[in-house]
């Protein structure tokens, strides 16, 4: 049984001789120039070292969750097309629901404007 899983730890040794000789010619050959504003930390699109107490925008921790519902609709939508033919009708109503749904929050953020990044 195990000869089976030979291919799938050919596969795994191959992406990982890729992403690591990726890495390794990126650290010879890119160029490696260090200043205090690349070594800075980096986060929401503000300056960190600022006040504490200054207001900053939530747009984009409301665009990053609203990025993160959707990419989860896109994953539960792939194992339902693989196994369309196997689910048969109560699948796909039940896909078509959870779309519904999906759809109608699209609707509401949509009118509230959050998807708007002036």
């Amino acid at each position: 049984m195990l000869e089976n899983y030979f291919p799938i730890l050919i596969l795994l040794a191959m992406a990982v001789a890729t992403a690591a000789s990726m890495m390794g010619l990126n650290f010879l050959v890119g160029p490696s120039r260090r200043y205090a504003e690349k070594c800075s930390q980096y986060e929401c699109g503000f300056a960190p070292l600022s006040r504490v107490r200054l207001p900053f925008d939530v747009r984009y921790y409301l665009f990053s969750i609203l990025f993160i519902v959707f990419d989860i609709e896109a994953a539960f939508l792939f194992p339902w097309a693989v196994a369309f033919r196997d689910i048969g009708m109560t699948g796909f109503v039940e896909m078509v629901l959870f779309l519904l749904v999906l759809l109608v929050g699209y609707a509401y953020v949509w009118k509230k404007g959050a998807l708007e990044w002036e």
